[in-house]
C-alpha cells in the first residue's frame, strides 16, 4: 500500500509502527503550529500592503494639484488666470481653488487646529479632476507658466509610482516569508522523522523480517507525521487568526496603520495553510522515511 493510500486509509497495524507520544510528536506539532502562526500574519501583511497601496492610489487617481505661490497681491488675479486656463483645456472635468478653511484642515494634523493661515504667506491650491480620456500635463504646465508664473502643476505621479512599488516589495517579501516558512517547517518536520526511524530501527528490522515492505511501513510515518503537521498548523492557524484581530482597528490606528486584518472572504485564506502543511509534512516525512530505511539494513 503507498503512502498516499494509507492516509486516507487509516490501518491500526500500521500506526502501531510509529510511537504516538515522545519528543518527536510534540516537536512536529509545535513546528507546524508555529509555522503557520507566522504565516498567517505574513499573509496579513502581505494583503494589508496591497490594499493600503491599492486605497492610496485610487485616491491620487484622475487628480492633479496646481500651486500657486504669488504676493499676496497677485494671488487672486493668478488663481483666476489658473482657472480660467483649466476651462479650457481638454482632459480637465472640474477644478476648483480650496478655501481657507480647507486648507488648514490639510494642515491640521501636522501643526493643529489652531493654525493662524491668515497670517501665513501660504500658496493656494487648486484641486483639479481629470476625464477618463486625461490631458496633456507637458502642454498645460507651458500654459501655466505663461498665464501665471507662480503655478506649478503636481499630478501626483511622483506619489502613486512610490506606492506601487512598496506594494510590489512588500508581496514579494510576503510571498518570500511564507516559502522560507514552509521550508523551515519542512526542515523540522524532516529531523523529526529521521529521530523516529532512528529510534524504532529495532523496530524496523522486525518488521521486514515478517515481511513488511519499505513502501508499508514509510506509510506509516507519512500517515502519523501528516496528521500531526495538520493538527498543528490548524492550531497556528486558529491562533494567527485569533491575533490577527486583535489588531486596532481602523479608527483606534488612526488611519495609516490600518486595514491590516483580513477582510470578508480573505479570513478564509488562513484555512488554506492547513493542506498547504500537510502537503509539506507529507513530502518531506516520506523522502526522510525512505533515506532513512536505505540506511537501516
Amino acid at each position: 500500500m503507498s503512502s498516499l493510500a494509507i492516509l486516507f486509509s487509516p490501518d491500526r497495524q500500521a500506526d502501531r509502527v510509529v510511537p504516538p507520544t515522545g519528543h518527536t510528536a510534540w516537536l512536529t506539532t509545535f513546528t507546524a503550529a508555529a509555522m503557520t502562526f507566522l504565516a498567517v500574519f505574513a499573509l496579513a501583511l502581505s494583503l494589508a500592503a496591497g490594499r493600503l497601496a491599492d486605497r492610496w492610489s485610487d485616491a491620487l487617481a484622475n487628480t492633479a494639484t496646481i500651486r500657486i505661490s504669488a504676493p499676496p497681491e497677485q494671488m487672486k488675479q493668478q488663481t483666476d488666470a489658473v482657472l480660467a486656463v483649466l476651462g479650457t483645456t481638454p482632459g480637465i472635468a472640474s477644478s476648483r481653488a480650496l478655501t481657507d478653511d480647507e486648507q488648514k484642515a490639510l494642515l491640521a494634523p501636522w501643526f493643529g487646529p489652531d493654525l493662524p493661515v491668515e497670517a501665513l504667506p501660504l500658496p493656494r491650491l487648486i484641486e483639479v479632476t481629470e476625464s477618463p480620456d486625461g490631458y496633456d500635463s507637458e502642454g498645460l504646465r507651458q500654459r501655466l507658466l505663461a498665464e501665471a508664473p507662480g503655478a506649478v502643476l503636481d499630478d501626483h505621479t511622483r506619489w502613486r509610482r512610490p506606492l506601487a512599488n512598496a506594494a510590489s516589495r512588500l508581496n514579494m517579501l510576503g510571498g518570500l516569508s511564507i516559502f522560507l516558512i514552509g521550508a523551515t517547517m519542512a526542515a523540522m518536520i524532516t529531523l523529526a522523522a529521521n529521530a523516529s526511524l532512528a529510534a524504532n530501527a529495532q523496530v524496523i528490522r522486525v518488521l521486514r523480517l515478517v515481511g513488511a515492505q519499505d513502501d508499508y511501513i514509510a506509510a506509516a510515518f507519512v500517515r502519523r507525521f501528516t496528521l500531526r503537521a495538520v493538527i498543528g498548523a490548524a492550531i497556528g492557524a486558529v491562533a494567527g487568526m485569533a491575533g490577527v484581530a486583535l489588531l486596532p482597528s481602523v479608527d483606534e490606528a488612526g488611519g495609516f496603520l490600518t486595514g491590516l486584518g483580513f477582510q470578508g472572504a480573505g479570513w478564509l485564506l488562513p484555512l488554506l495553510l492547513l493542506p498547504v502543511a500537510g502537503i509539506v509534512a507529507l513530502f518531506a516525512t516520506r523522502a526522510a522515511a525512505f533515506r532513512k530505511l536505505r540506511e537501516v539494513q
